[in-house]
């Protein structure tokens, strides 16, 4: 018996791949799946030549996400952006890599999952943007990302030994980005062993060079080292070595992979990362037997972070010693999942999972006597614990050739706790809250439950309608709850939007729960080749949202920090009721073709997204403005070209109790060409054609040279400016 039965073609985001002992490249037979078979119900799939032609332009695995209809990026380090789908984002989102449910183990959230895996070892990547299946993951509000890297190879039978991989390297003229990647593969039919590994680095980028920054504040100035955007460099590298062992009814891997990030700026935070050392290890089970399939993966990471003022930081706080922060963190996890074939109609899923989080957050002192930052070590969180523990039941249902339908509950038990914490000194300004935090019982236990239900309906060749609810519940993080000093400096420390703000935590803090009803409409012609467009309307009520509230005490600035409107102000979060309501339209149309000129086609997406506050009637922070990207492709022979537009409408619905600065309107030109030899492939690109000057919506406040009101510092009012134009070239060569 194969592993590639009915059955595990409609696994749920769990096996990107099934086992053929003819096949050198596992995963070709999901592709044959009927329309109704399709395991992926509810998702947006990127794979194959659209995948690999994004990863040619990008550094940052987040980026390949840019063009998937509801995701934006939250913008954080170069190599570290952050998903949001429809405008939730961070932890709001699930973000599985390998199967790996990790965590960011940094006060900034630099280190955030999708940082750990090189653009070039993405082989898919699955994108839950409206109601997520509870097979799929929980302990997320927001729909749920899932990245795999690319799937084992193995020998056809009777080749005997199978030798390949590919090489590549890139060049971008903006920061004079550059990086290599390899990826080697030694296998026989029954063995496979892997090797991929990944260098990137880049300077920091410039904006266009006719920049000036919005904002009451910048008083029109460019508040820019000429137009270099300061705290934008990177340097790192990745490493994976992957074993493999299959027959014709099993598979098991293992991989070990390490991240090493030397250095990475931050324009939107007060610190920079300068460095950052993760391993993962991941150990999976895929088995088929006669009473279904098993999915079994048990994953560990350990990670050590730390950051402090970068070069373009450093001298505009005047902090000649620094201020290191540290972090370190485990994390350890097994999922269980099988999916049983109870009749020809019926398919049920049940599994659960198990994740341990241990974390230590201190900040060692930058001087040996007692003053702001000395002698003592502060510690902000001292032996964070997090623990899930999970459990779902699934079951989908194939009604005839039109209906079918998919029904879940998910039960997620969260148990949180935290040991004593410490200033960097015994003076009031630390040992009144640290007292006070100390007294308090830091334990906590959350019971939350997830509920989901889709249907799709196939009206005929050319149309299908999907419907879905879901209950989706999200218990807060760590630095949510047990964050403890309302001094300014040590609150602006703890900031995962990158806002320049200050935040504390609240350890009365309840779950979020989401509502959210979605439905999609698509229609198209019969092969799908021809014209295509996807409708997808959305809205979600979240009771006990995670927002935030103006700090009162006098230590983070008492009544003048509740009353500011500009400037930088102090947090605490605070459970309040928010929704958030849109739409998304994506399409594609074949424009014909003809000997000379090859084939033309246009594809479109169009997002729209509306975040509010019902508790305080206020706009959420950062939520993506209106945005579209207008494509025309040509494929001509062994040429592929590109002509893209990207438009983005003003953001005037701003977070007012954060302060949030409003962006203008912008629209960017990119170019992308490529020419494939059997072996050899180019990529020449050029992003922001004009060199158009623009500010990021979702890039937050501009603090990359530091943050005074000195003539050289940045103040408050500044948004984070976005590259100018930048000339690209890549080359893979298959071996």
């Amino acid at each position: 018996m194969k592993l590639c039965a009915r059955s595990v073609a409609l696994l749920l985001a769990a096996t990107p791949f099934c086992v053929h002992a003819q096949d050198t490249e596992l995963g070709s037979v999901l592709a044959t799946a009927s329309p109704m078979d399709d395991p992926t119900l509810g998702a947006t799939t990127l794979d194959g030549p659209g995948l690999a032609r994004q990863k040619t332009g990008v550094s940052d695995s987040a980026r390949l996400l840019q063009n998937t209809p509801g995701v934006s990026l939250y913008g954080a380090g170069a190599i570290s952006s952050l998903p949001v789908i429809h405008g939730m984002g961070d932890d709001r989102v699930h973000v599985l890599v390998d199967g790996m449910a990790l965590m960011p183990a940094c006060p900034n959230h630099m280190n955030s999952p999708l940082s750990l895996i090189d653009p070039s070892q993405v082989g898919s990547i699955q994108v839950y943007a409206g109601v997520t299946p509870v097979s799929v993951g929980g302990d997320s509000i927001g729909g749920t990302v899932q990245v795999d890297s690319v799937p084992p190879q193995f020998a056809a039978l009777g080749q005997g030994t199978l030798t390949t991989g590919e090489i590549g390297s890139y060049y971008r003229s903006n920061g004079h980005a550059h990086g290599v990647n390899l990826d080697a593969t030694l296998a026989n039919e029954n063995v496979s062993i892997s090797y991929s590994g990944s260098s990137a680095q880049s300077g920091n980028y410039h904006a266009a060079s006719d920049f000036k920054a919005a904002g009451p504040a910048a008083s029109g100035r460019t508040w820019l080292a000429g137009d270099e955007v300061g705290s934008t460099a990177y340097q790192g590298n990745d490493n994976q070595i992957a074993l493999a062992w299959r027959n014709e009814n099993q598979l098991i891997e293992f991989k070990a992979s390490v991240e090493h990030v030397d250095f990475e700026g931050f324009p939107n935070q007060r610190m920079d990362m300068t460095g950052n050392d993760s391993a993962q290890f991941n150990l999976r089970y895929l088995g088929q037997y006669l009473w279904g399939d098993l999915d079994a993966s048990i994953y560990r990471q350990n990670t050590q972070h730390s950051m402090d003022f970068g070069d373009d930081k450093q001298v505009q706080y005047g902090v000649a010693a620094g201020m290191p922060m540290n972090t370190s963190a485990t994390t350890t996890g097994a999922r269980l999942k099988a999916e049983i074939p109870l009749s020809t109609r019926d398919l049920l899923r049940v599994g659960g999972e198990v994740q341990e989080y241990r974390l230590n957050d201190g900040w060692p002192a930058s001087m040996t006597t007692v003053g702001g930052m000395g002698p003592n070590t502060f510690w902000n969180i001292n032996n964070g614990q997090r623990d899930r523990f999970d459990a779902f039941a699934e079951w989908e249902a194939h009604w005839n050739a039109q209906w079918m339908s998919q029904v879940g509950v998910r039960s997620d038990t969260v148990t949180m706790n935290t040991g004593a914490v410490q200033g960097y000194n015994s003076m009031a300004m630390y040992a009144a809250d640290a007292a006070a935090f100390n007294a308090q019982d830091h334990h906590r236990t959350d019971h939350n439950w997830d509920w989901t239900a889709l249907t799709r309906y196939r009206a005929d060749d050319t149309q299908s309608y999907e419907f879905g609810y879901a209950q989706k519940t999200r218990s807060p993080d760590l630095y949510e709850v047990y964050t403890w000093s309302n001094m300014s400096m040590a609150a602006v420390m703890n900031n995962f939007t990158g806002d320049g703000n200050g935040y504390v935590g609240n350890a009365g803090l309840k779950p979020e729960v989401a509502h959210t009803l979605s439905a999609t409409g698509d229609w198209h012609d019969v092969a799908q080749q021809l014209w295509g467009v996807k409708l997808t309307p959305y809205y979600t009520y979240v009771d006990n949202y995670i927002g935030v509230v103006r700090c009162s005490s006098s230590a983070c600035g008492g009544a003048s920090n509740v009353s500011a409107t500009s400037g930088f102000v102090n947090l605490q979060y605070a459970n309040q009721t928010a929704q958030f309501y849109g739409f998304d339209l994506s399409g594609h149309l074949s424009l014909g073709q003809s000997p000379r000129f090859g084939r033309f086609s246009a594809d479109a997406v169009l997002s729209y997204t509306r975040g509010e506050d019902l508790t305080t009637g206020d706009n959420l922070y950062d939520i993506m403005p209106l945005n579209a990207k207008l494509g025309l492709n040509q494929t001509l022979g062994r040429w592929t070209n590109r002509a893209e537009l990207q438009v983005v409408a003003a953001k005037k619905d701003v977070s007012q109790v954060q302060d949030e600065v409003a962006t203008g309107g912008y629209s960017l030109f990119n170019l992308q060409t490529s020419y494939q030899w059997s072996r050899l492939r180019i990529d020449f690109g050029l992003d922001n054609l004009f060199n158009r000057a623009y500010s990021m919506p979702l890039g937050g406040a501009y603090v990359g040279q530091g943050m005074t009101m000195s003539e050289h510092g940045v103040p408050w009012g500044v948004p984070v400016p976005g590259m100018g134009r930048s000339i690209y070239t890549a080359l893979a060569y298959k071996f």
